[in-house]
Protein backbone atom coordinates (compact mmCIF):
# COMPACT_ATOMS: atom_id res chain seq x y z
CA UNK A 1 0.00 0.00 0.00
CA UNK A 2 1.22 3.02 -0.60
CA UNK A 3 2.38 5.81 1.42
CA UNK A 4 -0.78 8.39 2.07
CA UNK A 5 1.86 11.21 2.17
CA UNK A 6 2.89 10.53 -1.25
CA UNK A 7 1.87 12.15 -4.12
CA UNK A 8 -1.03 10.50 -6.77
CA UNK A 9 0.29 8.80 -9.88
CA UNK A 10 -1.75 10.63 -12.57
CA UNK A 11 -3.33 7.28 -14.48
CA UNK A 12 -2.10 9.12 -17.57
CA UNK A 13 1.19 8.92 -16.63
CA UNK A 14 1.04 5.10 -15.77
CA UNK A 15 0.14 4.73 -19.60
CA UNK A 16 3.28 6.87 -20.75
CA UNK A 17 5.53 4.45 -18.24
CA UNK A 18 4.33 1.44 -19.81
CA UNK A 19 4.68 2.69 -23.12
CA UNK A 20 8.55 3.83 -22.74
CA UNK A 21 10.44 4.09 -19.10
CA UNK A 22 11.88 6.69 -20.80
CA UNK A 23 9.28 8.78 -22.45
CA UNK A 24 7.63 8.86 -18.60
CA UNK A 25 11.19 10.40 -17.19
CA UNK A 26 11.59 13.17 -19.83
CA UNK A 27 8.10 13.92 -19.31
CA UNK A 28 7.50 13.75 -15.48
CA UNK A 29 10.95 13.97 -13.77
CA UNK A 30 12.39 16.14 -15.83
CA UNK A 31 9.48 18.48 -17.39
CA UNK A 32 10.01 18.08 -21.52
CA UNK A 33 7.32 18.06 -23.58
CA UNK A 34 7.12 18.92 -27.29
CA UNK A 35 3.21 18.94 -29.33
CA UNK A 36 3.43 17.06 -32.74
CA UNK A 37 0.64 16.27 -35.24
CA UNK A 38 -0.35 13.22 -33.25
CA UNK A 39 -0.58 14.93 -29.83
CA UNK A 40 -2.84 17.67 -31.36
CA UNK A 41 -5.05 15.56 -33.16
CA UNK A 42 -5.30 13.50 -29.74
CA UNK A 43 -6.23 16.88 -28.45
CA UNK A 44 -8.80 17.12 -30.80
CA UNK A 45 -10.21 13.59 -29.90
CA UNK A 46 -10.30 14.41 -26.80
CA UNK A 47 -12.14 17.95 -27.10
CA UNK A 48 -15.68 17.06 -26.58
CA UNK A 49 -15.37 14.88 -22.93
CA UNK A 50 -13.24 17.38 -22.02
CA UNK A 51 -15.95 20.00 -22.34
CA UNK A 52 -17.47 19.72 -18.99
CA UNK A 53 -17.07 17.75 -15.95
CA UNK A 54 -19.37 15.22 -14.30
CA UNK A 55 -19.69 13.83 -10.99
CA UNK A 56 -19.96 10.27 -10.42
CA UNK A 57 -23.23 9.10 -9.43
CA UNK A 58 -23.34 7.09 -6.10
CA UNK A 59 -23.56 3.36 -6.93
CA UNK A 60 -27.05 1.56 -5.60
CA UNK A 61 -26.92 -1.82 -4.21
CA UNK A 62 -29.70 -4.38 -6.45
CA UNK A 63 -31.66 -6.53 -4.81
CA UNK A 64 -29.46 -9.63 -3.44
CA UNK A 65 -32.12 -11.85 -4.67
CA UNK A 66 -31.93 -10.67 -8.26
CA UNK A 67 -29.76 -11.75 -10.83
CA UNK A 68 -26.87 -9.44 -11.58
CA UNK A 69 -28.09 -6.43 -14.35
CA UNK A 70 -25.59 -5.52 -16.99
CA UNK A 71 -24.84 -2.15 -17.53
CA UNK A 72 -26.44 -1.56 -20.93
CA UNK A 73 -28.80 -4.01 -20.07
CA UNK A 74 -32.46 -3.36 -18.65
CA UNK A 75 -35.58 -1.15 -19.32
CA UNK A 76 -33.71 2.10 -17.74
CA UNK A 77 -30.78 3.25 -19.70
CA UNK A 78 -27.04 3.57 -18.39
CA UNK A 79 -25.86 6.67 -16.40
CA UNK A 80 -23.40 8.54 -18.73
CA UNK A 81 -20.89 10.84 -16.99
CA UNK A 82 -18.12 12.40 -18.99
CA UNK A 83 -14.80 13.90 -17.88
CA UNK A 84 -14.95 12.05 -14.40
CA UNK A 85 -12.00 13.25 -12.09
CA UNK A 86 -11.48 10.06 -9.38
CA UNK A 87 -8.44 9.46 -7.08
CA UNK A 88 -7.96 6.71 -4.22
CA UNK A 89 -4.86 7.66 -1.20
CA UNK A 90 -5.45 3.62 -0.75
CA UNK A 91 -3.94 2.79 -4.73
CA UNK A 92 -2.19 6.14 -4.94
CA UNK A 93 -3.92 7.13 -7.87
CA UNK A 94 -5.60 9.91 -9.52
CA UNK A 95 -7.05 10.09 -13.02
CA UNK A 96 -9.99 11.82 -15.55
CA UNK A 97 -11.85 9.28 -16.87
CA UNK A 98 -12.90 10.11 -20.27
CA UNK A 99 -16.58 8.50 -20.29
CA UNK A 100 -18.32 5.92 -17.53
CA UNK A 101 -21.41 4.19 -18.17
CA UNK A 102 -22.98 3.28 -14.84
CA UNK A 103 -26.40 1.28 -13.98
CA UNK A 104 -26.89 -0.08 -9.97
CA UNK A 105 -23.58 -0.33 -8.77
CA UNK A 106 -22.03 -1.53 -12.08
CA UNK A 107 -19.63 0.96 -13.64
CA UNK A 108 -17.77 0.52 -17.21
CA UNK A 109 -15.08 3.13 -18.41
CA UNK A 110 -14.63 3.72 -21.84
CA UNK A 111 -11.50 5.78 -22.86
CA UNK A 112 -11.12 7.24 -26.78
CA UNK A 113 -7.96 7.22 -28.14
CA UNK A 114 -7.19 8.67 -31.54
CA UNK A 115 -5.72 6.05 -33.64
CA UNK A 116 -6.96 2.74 -35.46
CA UNK A 117 -7.82 -0.54 -34.06
CA UNK A 118 -4.53 -2.28 -33.87
CA UNK A 119 -3.97 -5.42 -35.60
CA UNK A 120 -2.84 -7.69 -33.35
CA UNK A 121 -4.91 -10.51 -31.10
CA UNK A 122 -5.96 -8.18 -28.62
CA UNK A 123 -6.83 -5.22 -30.67
CA UNK A 124 -5.26 -2.65 -28.48
CA UNK A 125 -1.95 -1.88 -26.87
CA UNK A 126 -0.93 -3.22 -23.36
CA UNK A 127 -0.75 0.78 -22.31
CA UNK A 128 -4.24 1.58 -23.99
CA UNK A 129 -5.35 -1.92 -21.76
CA UNK A 130 -3.12 -0.75 -18.42
CA UNK A 131 -4.52 2.82 -18.04
CA UNK A 132 -7.83 1.76 -18.92
CA UNK A 133 -7.83 -1.46 -16.00
CA UNK A 134 -6.13 1.52 -13.44
CA UNK A 135 -9.49 2.96 -14.15
CA UNK A 136 -11.43 -0.20 -13.18
CA UNK A 137 -9.67 -0.05 -10.02
CA UNK A 138 -10.04 3.05 -8.89
CA UNK A 139 -13.99 2.86 -9.83
CA UNK A 140 -13.70 -0.47 -7.97
CA UNK A 141 -12.30 1.75 -5.08
CA UNK A 142 -15.49 4.05 -5.16
CA UNK A 143 -17.47 0.69 -4.69
CA UNK A 144 -18.54 -0.35 -8.33
CA UNK A 145 -18.34 -3.15 -9.37
CA UNK A 146 -15.97 -3.22 -12.42
CA UNK A 147 -14.88 -6.26 -14.80
CA UNK A 148 -14.74 -4.67 -18.27
CA UNK A 149 -13.65 -1.76 -20.05
CA UNK A 150 -13.96 0.07 -23.29
CA UNK A 151 -11.54 1.95 -25.94
CA UNK A 152 -12.90 4.11 -28.43
CA UNK A 153 -10.78 4.35 -31.47
CA UNK A 154 -11.28 7.28 -33.53
CA UNK A 155 -9.51 6.97 -36.43
CA UNK A 156 -11.84 3.40 -36.85
CA UNK A 157 -15.09 4.27 -34.92
CA UNK A 158 -14.63 1.08 -33.17
CA UNK A 159 -15.16 0.35 -29.42
CA UNK A 160 -13.12 -2.66 -28.58
CA UNK A 161 -13.86 -4.34 -25.31
CA UNK A 162 -11.28 -5.13 -22.72
CA UNK A 163 -11.25 -7.40 -19.99
CA UNK A 164 -10.20 -6.94 -16.74
CA UNK A 165 -8.77 -10.49 -15.73
CA UNK A 166 -6.27 -11.16 -13.03
CA UNK A 167 -3.11 -10.95 -15.21
CA UNK A 168 -4.01 -8.09 -16.51
CA UNK A 169 -4.46 -6.50 -12.77
CA UNK A 170 -1.51 -8.07 -11.46
CA UNK A 171 0.30 -6.51 -14.35
CA UNK A 172 -1.10 -2.80 -13.97
CA UNK A 173 -0.52 -3.16 -9.79
CA UNK A 174 3.15 -4.00 -10.91
CA UNK A 175 3.37 -1.15 -13.09
CA UNK A 176 2.19 1.54 -10.65
CA UNK A 177 4.68 -0.07 -8.20
CA UNK A 178 7.67 0.60 -10.47
CA UNK A 179 6.09 4.29 -12.06
CA UNK A 180 6.58 5.31 -8.56
CA UNK A 181 9.94 4.30 -8.33
CA UNK A 182 10.74 5.60 -11.76
CA UNK A 183 9.32 9.27 -9.78
CA UNK A 184 12.15 9.33 -7.74
CA UNK A 185 15.34 8.40 -9.98
CA UNK A 186 17.66 11.18 -11.42
CA UNK A 187 19.16 9.31 -13.95
CA UNK A 188 16.90 8.88 -17.06
CA UNK A 189 16.46 4.88 -18.06
CA UNK A 190 18.81 3.86 -21.63
CA UNK A 191 16.82 3.98 -24.95
CA UNK A 192 14.26 1.84 -26.71
CA UNK A 193 16.76 -0.01 -29.34
CA UNK A 194 15.57 0.26 -33.25
CA UNK A 195 11.87 0.68 -31.55
CA UNK A 196 8.74 1.65 -33.74
CA UNK A 197 7.38 3.11 -30.61
CA UNK A 198 9.85 6.14 -31.63
CA UNK A 199 8.13 6.97 -34.74
CA UNK A 200 5.70 9.35 -33.82
CA UNK A 201 6.85 9.93 -30.97
CA UNK A 202 6.53 13.82 -29.87
CA UNK A 203 9.50 13.39 -27.46
CA UNK A 204 11.79 11.85 -30.14
CA UNK A 205 13.78 14.72 -31.08
CA UNK A 206 14.43 15.60 -27.59
CA UNK A 207 15.29 11.56 -26.33
CA UNK A 208 17.37 11.20 -29.42
CA UNK A 209 17.26 7.47 -28.86
CA UNK A 210 19.17 6.49 -32.00
CA UNK A 211 21.36 9.56 -31.01
CA UNK A 212 22.39 8.42 -27.70
CA UNK A 213 22.81 4.85 -28.95
CA UNK A 214 25.04 5.71 -31.88
CA UNK A 215 27.45 7.75 -30.03
CA UNK A 216 27.59 5.27 -26.80
CA UNK A 217 28.61 2.74 -29.93
CA UNK A 218 31.22 5.35 -31.40
CA UNK A 219 32.65 5.80 -27.73
CA UNK A 220 32.89 2.02 -27.26
CA UNK A 221 34.85 1.48 -30.77
CA UNK A 222 31.66 -0.42 -31.87
CA UNK A 223 29.70 -0.52 -35.47
CA UNK A 224 26.62 2.21 -34.43
CA UNK A 225 23.36 0.49 -35.49
CA UNK A 226 21.15 2.91 -38.39
CA UNK A 227 20.19 6.22 -36.70
CA UNK A 228 16.49 7.39 -38.12
CA UNK A 229 15.79 11.01 -38.07
CA UNK A 230 12.55 11.14 -36.10
CA UNK A 231 11.77 15.00 -35.99
CA UNK A 232 11.09 17.26 -38.71
CA UNK A 233 13.76 18.46 -40.86
CA UNK A 234 13.25 21.83 -40.40
CA UNK A 235 11.23 24.21 -38.28
CA UNK A 236 7.79 25.68 -39.32
CA UNK A 237 8.47 28.52 -36.15
CA UNK A 238 11.30 31.46 -36.73
CA UNK A 239 12.68 34.33 -35.23
CA UNK A 240 10.68 37.17 -35.57
CA UNK A 241 13.22 40.06 -35.58
CA UNK A 242 12.55 43.66 -34.42
CA UNK A 243 15.10 46.63 -35.66
CA UNK A 244 12.91 49.39 -36.36
CA UNK A 245 13.90 52.24 -33.37
CA UNK A 246 10.78 53.73 -31.63
CA UNK A 247 8.40 50.43 -32.72
CA UNK A 248 6.30 48.96 -30.24
CA UNK A 249 5.42 44.92 -30.13
CA UNK A 250 1.92 44.58 -29.10
CA UNK A 251 -0.10 41.60 -29.34
CA UNK A 252 -3.90 41.10 -31.28
CA UNK A 253 -5.56 37.89 -30.19
CA UNK A 254 -2.71 34.86 -31.34
CA UNK A 255 -0.83 37.56 -33.50
CA UNK A 256 2.24 39.68 -32.54
CA UNK A 257 1.93 43.08 -34.14
CA UNK A 258 4.61 45.72 -34.47
CA UNK A 259 3.30 49.30 -34.66
CA UNK A 260 5.48 52.27 -35.48
CA UNK A 261 3.61 56.17 -34.96
CA UNK A 262 0.55 54.05 -34.70
CA UNK A 263 0.77 52.47 -38.21
CA UNK A 264 1.13 48.38 -38.35
CA UNK A 265 4.22 47.89 -39.92
CA UNK A 266 4.22 44.28 -39.70
CA UNK A 267 2.29 41.24 -38.14
CA UNK A 268 3.31 37.57 -37.13
CA UNK A 269 0.95 34.81 -36.06
CA UNK A 270 2.13 33.46 -32.45
CA UNK A 271 2.51 29.65 -34.20
CA UNK A 272 4.72 30.87 -36.47
CA UNK A 273 7.48 32.44 -33.32
CA UNK A 274 10.03 30.74 -32.40
CA UNK A 275 11.95 33.96 -30.78
CA UNK A 276 11.15 37.47 -30.73
CA UNK A 277 13.97 39.33 -31.47
CA UNK A 278 14.75 43.30 -29.89
CA UNK A 279 17.28 45.39 -31.40
CA UNK A 280 17.52 48.56 -29.65
CA UNK A 281 14.74 51.45 -28.82
CA UNK A 282 11.81 49.00 -29.11
CA UNK A 283 8.88 48.66 -26.63
CA UNK A 284 7.18 45.28 -25.96
CA UNK A 285 4.13 45.25 -24.29
CA UNK A 286 3.54 43.95 -20.77
CA UNK A 287 0.52 41.70 -22.64
CA UNK A 288 3.25 40.73 -24.93
CA UNK A 289 5.53 39.97 -22.19
CA UNK A 290 3.17 37.84 -20.75
CA UNK A 291 1.56 35.98 -23.69
CA UNK A 292 5.16 34.70 -24.89
CA UNK A 293 6.14 33.46 -21.73
CA UNK A 294 3.23 31.71 -21.10
CA UNK A 295 3.92 30.07 -24.75
CA UNK A 296 7.41 29.23 -24.01
CA UNK A 297 8.45 32.00 -26.58
CA UNK A 298 12.02 33.43 -25.25
CA UNK A 299 12.72 37.39 -25.73
CA UNK A 300 15.81 37.69 -26.85
CA UNK A 301 17.57 41.73 -26.25
CA UNK A 302 20.14 42.64 -28.58
CA UNK A 303 21.34 46.17 -28.65
CA UNK A 304 22.00 48.73 -31.91
CA UNK A 305 25.36 48.17 -31.20
CA UNK A 306 25.34 44.32 -31.81
CA UNK A 307 25.35 43.37 -27.83
CA UNK A 308 23.67 40.22 -26.98
CA UNK A 309 22.01 41.84 -23.51
CA UNK A 310 20.39 39.03 -22.29
CA UNK A 311 16.99 36.96 -22.83
CA UNK A 312 13.37 36.80 -20.93
CA UNK A 313 11.75 33.68 -20.63
CA UNK A 314 8.52 32.18 -18.92
CA UNK A 315 9.27 29.73 -15.71
CA UNK A 316 9.32 26.76 -18.36
CA UNK A 317 12.06 23.95 -17.67
CA UNK A 318 14.30 24.47 -14.95
CA UNK A 319 16.29 20.85 -14.58
CA UNK A 320 17.87 20.89 -11.48
CA UNK A 321 19.49 17.47 -12.38
CA UNK A 322 21.08 18.68 -15.79
CA UNK A 323 22.36 22.24 -14.00
CA UNK A 324 23.85 19.83 -11.24
CA UNK A 325 25.62 17.53 -13.40
CA UNK A 326 27.11 20.84 -15.76
CA UNK A 327 28.26 22.11 -12.24
CA UNK A 328 29.73 18.99 -11.74
CA UNK A 329 31.57 18.50 -15.19
CA UNK A 330 32.96 22.31 -14.88
CA UNK A 331 34.73 21.02 -11.19
CA UNK A 332 36.21 18.26 -12.54
CA UNK A 333 39.54 19.40 -14.19
CA UNK A 334 39.57 16.14 -16.22
CA UNK A 335 36.08 16.36 -17.60
CA UNK A 336 36.95 20.08 -18.04
CA UNK A 337 40.05 19.27 -20.22
CA UNK A 338 38.12 16.55 -21.85
CA UNK A 339 35.29 19.01 -23.27
CA UNK A 340 37.40 21.84 -24.12
CA UNK A 341 39.60 19.68 -26.44
CA UNK A 342 36.35 18.39 -27.94
CA UNK A 343 35.48 22.37 -28.40
CA UNK A 344 38.97 23.08 -29.63
CA UNK A 345 38.95 20.18 -32.51
CA UNK A 346 35.88 20.78 -33.43
CA UNK A 347 36.02 24.56 -34.27
CA UNK A 348 39.48 24.66 -35.34
CA UNK A 349 38.64 21.53 -38.17
CA UNK A 350 35.65 23.49 -39.21
CA UNK A 351 38.04 26.94 -39.72
CA UNK A 352 40.43 24.85 -41.60
CA UNK A 353 37.47 23.37 -43.80
CA UNK A 354 36.23 27.21 -44.93
CA UNK A 355 39.62 27.71 -45.66
CA UNK A 356 39.95 24.71 -47.76
CA UNK A 357 37.08 24.98 -49.72
CA UNK A 358 36.73 28.44 -50.09
CA UNK A 359 39.87 30.99 -49.97
CA UNK A 360 41.61 31.96 -53.45
CA UNK A 361 44.24 31.19 -53.69
CA UNK A 362 44.72 28.10 -51.87
CA UNK A 363 46.47 28.96 -48.30
CA UNK A 364 48.79 25.55 -48.62
CA UNK A 365 50.79 26.25 -46.08
CA UNK A 366 47.88 28.24 -43.55
CA UNK A 367 46.41 24.87 -44.15
CA UNK A 368 49.33 22.68 -43.24
CA UNK A 369 49.83 24.58 -40.20
CA UNK A 370 46.37 24.63 -38.53
CA UNK A 371 46.39 20.47 -39.59
CA UNK A 372 49.59 20.84 -37.33
CA UNK A 373 47.77 22.37 -34.68
CA UNK A 374 44.98 20.21 -34.44
CA UNK A 375 47.62 17.42 -34.44
CA UNK A 376 48.70 18.78 -30.85
CA UNK A 377 44.95 18.51 -29.64
CA UNK A 378 44.79 15.21 -28.14
CA UNK A 379 48.19 15.77 -26.56
CA UNK A 380 47.60 19.14 -24.76
CA UNK A 381 47.97 18.44 -21.19
CA UNK A 382 46.20 21.99 -19.76
CA UNK A 383 43.38 23.99 -20.83
CA UNK A 384 45.87 26.74 -20.92
CA UNK A 385 47.66 25.13 -23.61
CA UNK A 386 44.29 24.39 -25.62
CA UNK A 387 43.90 28.21 -25.78
CA UNK A 388 47.01 28.48 -27.26
CA UNK A 389 46.55 26.02 -29.68
CA UNK A 390 43.24 27.87 -30.39
CA UNK A 391 44.75 30.76 -30.80
CA UNK A 392 47.05 30.03 -33.61
CA UNK A 393 44.43 28.17 -35.23
CA UNK A 394 42.81 31.32 -34.99
CA UNK A 395 45.77 33.60 -36.33
CA UNK A 396 46.30 31.23 -39.42
CA UNK A 397 42.21 31.59 -40.40
CA UNK A 398 41.80 34.95 -39.96
CA UNK A 399 45.41 35.83 -41.58
CA UNK A 400 43.87 34.56 -44.40
CA UNK A 401 40.08 35.45 -44.45
CA UNK A 402 40.19 37.94 -46.74
CA UNK A 403 40.97 35.09 -49.52
CA UNK A 404 37.49 34.05 -49.05
CA UNK A 405 36.09 37.47 -50.08
CA UNK A 406 35.28 37.99 -53.66
CA UNK A 407 33.86 41.41 -53.57
CA UNK A 408 36.07 43.73 -55.42
CA UNK A 409 34.92 46.82 -52.82
CA UNK A 410 35.62 44.96 -49.78
CA UNK A 411 38.95 43.76 -51.26
CA UNK A 412 40.35 47.09 -52.44
CA UNK A 413 38.61 49.44 -50.10
CA UNK A 414 38.29 47.24 -46.68
CA UNK A 415 40.83 45.30 -47.11
CA UNK A 416 40.62 42.38 -43.03
CA UNK A 417 43.92 42.27 -41.61
CA UNK A 418 43.00 40.77 -38.32
CA UNK A 419 40.31 39.96 -35.87
CA UNK A 420 39.12 43.42 -34.09
CA UNK A 421 36.19 44.52 -31.95
CA UNK A 422 34.89 46.62 -29.17
CA UNK A 423 34.56 48.28 -31.38
CA UNK A 424 34.99 46.67 -34.87
CA UNK A 425 37.12 48.96 -36.99
CA UNK A 426 36.37 47.64 -40.45
CA UNK A 427 33.06 46.24 -42.24
CA UNK A 428 33.89 42.96 -42.24
CA UNK A 429 34.43 42.95 -38.22
CA UNK A 430 31.32 44.81 -37.52
CA UNK A 431 29.40 42.00 -39.49
CA UNK A 432 31.19 39.18 -37.68
CA UNK A 433 30.77 40.81 -34.27
CA UNK A 434 26.71 41.26 -34.97
CA UNK A 435 26.82 37.98 -36.55
CA UNK A 436 28.66 36.16 -33.41
CA UNK A 437 25.61 38.37 -31.05
CA UNK A 438 22.98 36.62 -33.07
CA UNK A 439 24.81 32.77 -32.93
CA UNK A 440 25.09 33.34 -29.04
CA UNK A 441 21.57 34.58 -28.53
CA UNK A 442 20.40 30.89 -30.66
CA UNK A 443 23.33 28.93 -28.67
CA UNK A 444 21.96 30.35 -25.18
CA UNK A 445 18.27 29.62 -26.49
CA UNK A 446 19.62 25.98 -27.31
CA UNK A 447 20.77 25.62 -23.17
CA UNK A 448 18.11 26.86 -22.27
CA UNK A 449 15.53 24.93 -23.90
CA UNK A 450 17.76 21.77 -22.05
CA UNK A 451 17.16 23.28 -18.52
CA UNK A 452 21.40 23.99 -18.45
CA UNK A 453 22.72 27.14 -17.41
CA UNK A 454 24.18 29.35 -19.97
CA UNK A 455 26.40 31.75 -17.42
CA UNK A 456 28.23 28.55 -16.30
CA UNK A 457 30.70 27.45 -18.78
CA UNK A 458 33.38 25.21 -18.17
CA UNK A 459 36.40 26.11 -21.07
CA UNK A 460 34.83 29.31 -21.19
CA UNK A 461 35.42 29.98 -17.24
CA UNK A 462 32.34 31.85 -15.60
CA UNK A 463 32.92 35.47 -15.65
CA UNK A 464 30.60 37.77 -14.66
CA UNK A 465 28.19 38.87 -17.27
CA UNK A 466 29.68 36.38 -20.31
CA UNK A 467 27.27 33.11 -21.06
CA UNK A 468 30.60 31.10 -20.42
CA UNK A 469 28.77 27.69 -21.75
CA UNK A 470 27.11 29.33 -24.62
CA UNK A 471 30.51 30.43 -25.50
CA UNK A 472 31.45 26.71 -25.38
CA UNK A 473 28.97 25.35 -27.30
CA UNK A 474 29.01 27.72 -30.26
CA UNK A 475 32.82 27.82 -30.97
CA UNK A 476 32.68 24.77 -33.19
CA UNK A 477 29.24 27.01 -34.93
CA UNK A 478 31.17 29.98 -35.68
CA UNK A 479 33.20 29.38 -38.70
CA UNK A 480 30.32 27.51 -40.44
CA UNK A 481 27.48 29.83 -39.57
CA UNK A 482 28.19 33.03 -38.13
CA UNK A 483 31.65 33.01 -40.50
CA UNK A 484 30.04 31.54 -43.38
CA UNK A 485 26.71 34.17 -43.02
CA UNK A 486 28.96 37.00 -43.28
CA UNK A 487 30.87 35.51 -46.11
CA UNK A 488 28.11 35.07 -48.17
CA UNK A 489 26.07 38.45 -47.23
CA UNK A 490 29.50 40.35 -48.71
CA UNK A 491 30.10 37.73 -51.37
CA UNK A 492 26.31 38.18 -53.12
CA UNK A 493 26.45 42.09 -52.99
CA UNK A 494 23.75 41.87 -49.98
CA UNK A 495 25.70 44.71 -48.35
CA UNK A 496 27.36 47.21 -49.71
CA UNK A 497 30.08 49.58 -49.10
CA UNK A 498 27.69 52.78 -48.41
CA UNK A 499 26.14 50.07 -45.46
CA UNK A 500 28.66 51.23 -43.09
CA UNK A 501 29.86 54.53 -41.30
CA UNK A 502 33.17 54.01 -40.89
CA UNK A 503 35.95 56.48 -38.99
CA UNK A 504 39.10 56.63 -37.41
CA UNK A 505 37.00 55.64 -34.08
CA UNK A 506 35.38 52.17 -35.30
CA UNK A 507 33.09 51.35 -37.97
CA UNK A 508 29.32 50.90 -37.35
CA UNK A 509 26.33 48.80 -39.80
CA UNK A 510 23.53 50.90 -40.86
CA UNK A 511 20.17 49.48 -40.78
CA UNK A 512 20.07 47.94 -44.12
CA UNK A 513 23.27 46.14 -43.32
CA UNK A 514 22.11 44.53 -40.34
CA UNK A 515 18.90 43.44 -41.96
CA UNK A 516 20.84 41.92 -45.08
CA UNK A 517 23.13 40.16 -42.43
CA UNK A 518 20.09 38.66 -40.47
CA UNK A 519 18.44 37.61 -43.77
CA UNK A 520 22.16 36.07 -44.68
CA UNK A 521 22.07 34.09 -41.15
CA UNK A 522 18.95 33.05 -40.85
CA UNK A 523 19.28 31.26 -44.68
CA UNK A 524 22.16 29.97 -43.43
CA UNK A 525 19.85 28.40 -40.64
CA UNK A 526 17.63 27.34 -42.51
CA UNK A 527 19.96 25.40 -45.19
CA UNK A 528 19.87 21.03 -44.72
CA UNK A 529 23.03 19.69 -44.26
CA UNK A 530 23.95 16.27 -43.33
CA UNK A 531 25.22 14.82 -40.27
CA UNK A 532 28.42 13.69 -40.04
CA UNK A 533 27.61 11.31 -37.38
CA UNK A 534 24.24 10.13 -37.53
CA UNK A 535 24.23 10.32 -41.49
CA UNK A 536 20.19 11.88 -42.06
CA UNK A 537 20.21 15.77 -43.43
CA UNK A 538 18.53 18.22 -40.98
CA UNK A 539 18.52 22.04 -40.63
CA UNK A 540 21.20 24.08 -39.53
CA UNK A 541 19.03 25.53 -36.50
CA UNK A 542 18.44 21.89 -35.78
CA UNK A 543 21.92 21.21 -35.70
CA UNK A 544 22.34 23.63 -32.97
CA UNK A 545 19.55 22.35 -30.72
CA UNK A 546 21.27 18.36 -31.36
CA UNK A 547 24.67 19.35 -29.76
CA UNK A 548 22.79 21.19 -27.02
CA UNK A 549 21.27 17.79 -26.22
CA UNK A 550 24.28 15.60 -26.92
CA UNK A 551 26.12 18.10 -24.07
CA UNK A 552 23.53 17.42 -21.94
CA UNK A 553 23.86 14.10 -22.49
CA UNK A 554 27.43 14.06 -21.57
CA UNK A 555 27.09 16.16 -18.75
CA UNK A 556 24.85 13.64 -17.02
CA UNK A 557 27.24 10.83 -18.44
CA UNK A 558 24.61 8.86 -20.56
CA UNK A 559 26.91 9.28 -23.37
CA UNK A 560 30.98 8.88 -22.79
CA UNK A 561 32.18 11.24 -24.86
CA UNK A 562 30.96 14.70 -26.62
CA UNK A 563 32.14 15.01 -30.19
CA UNK A 564 31.75 18.64 -31.83
CA UNK A 565 30.31 19.00 -34.92
CA UNK A 566 32.49 18.99 -37.81
CA UNK A 567 31.76 19.79 -41.50
CA UNK A 568 32.83 17.55 -44.22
Amino acid sequence: MPDETQDLLPVRMLNEYAYCPRLFHLMHVEGRWADNAFTLDGKRVHRRVDQVDHVLPDPTQADPAAPPAPATGGDDPPDISRSVSLASERLGLTAKLDLVSTAGDEAVPLERKRGRVPNNPERSWEPERVQLMAQGLLLRDHGYRCDHGMLYFAGSRTRVGVTFSPALEARTTALIDAARQAMLADTAPAPLEDSPKCRGCSLAGICLPDETLAMIALAEHRDAPPVRRLYPARDDALPLYVQTQGATVGKTGACLTVRKDGQEVAKARLKDVSQLVVCGNVMVTAQTFQLLCEAGIPIIHLSTGHWFHGVTQGISLHNSYNRAAQFEAAADPVRQLELAKAIVAAKGANQRTMLRRNALPRPERALDDMARYLGHVDAAAGVDQLLGIEGSLAAAYFGNLQAMVKAEPFSSLWAFEHRNRRPPRDPINAMLSFAYALLTKDCVCALLGEGLEPWWGVYHQPRHGRPGLALDLMEEFRPILADSAVLSAINTGMVLPRDFTCAAAGCTMQDRARKALIQAYEARLDQLVTHPLFDYRCSWRSVVRIQARLLTRWFRQETPAYVGFTTR
